[in-house]
């Protein structure tokens, strides 16, 4: 499975950006895809899942209520909308792809990090 993420870029505090990740080389089903992000200075951390075949979604504490993971089928392509940003969400985001039953780590595929920059 190959991830390709985009969607990246500058947005005010209060604001929405909306990133997008399309997978290709293999099928979907039984695959959770996820977002994750990394700071500078800390650790990556997980974002938002989705579980492809049911569409179940799970979210990190810190984005639940703002942000928004989302897939469109037809195009295999996996969405995270963020909406209310802050500064805090300033990170490198990742899209990964595990298969299993399972969001938790670890993915076994990730794609390029977008930057998203947060200002206040």
């Amino acid at each position: 499975v190959q991830l390709q993420a985009s969607g990246g870029g500058l947005v005010q505090a209060g604001g929405s950006l909306r990133l997008s990740c399309a997978a290709s080389g293999g099928i979907l089903s039984g695959y959770f895809l996820g977002w994750f992000r990394q700071a500078p200075g800390k650790e990556r951390e997980f974002v938002a899942a989705i579980r492809w075949s049911y569409g179940s979604t799970y979210y990190a504490d810190s984005v639940k209520g703002r942000f928004t993971i989302s897939r469109d089928s037809a195009k295999a392509t996996v969405f995270l909308q963020m909406d209310s940003a802050k500064p805090e969400d300033t990170a490198v985001y990742y899209c990964a792809a595990r298969r299993g039953t399972s969001y938790d780590p670890p993915y076994n595929y990730w794609g390029q990090g977008t930057l998203v920059t947060v200002s206040s």
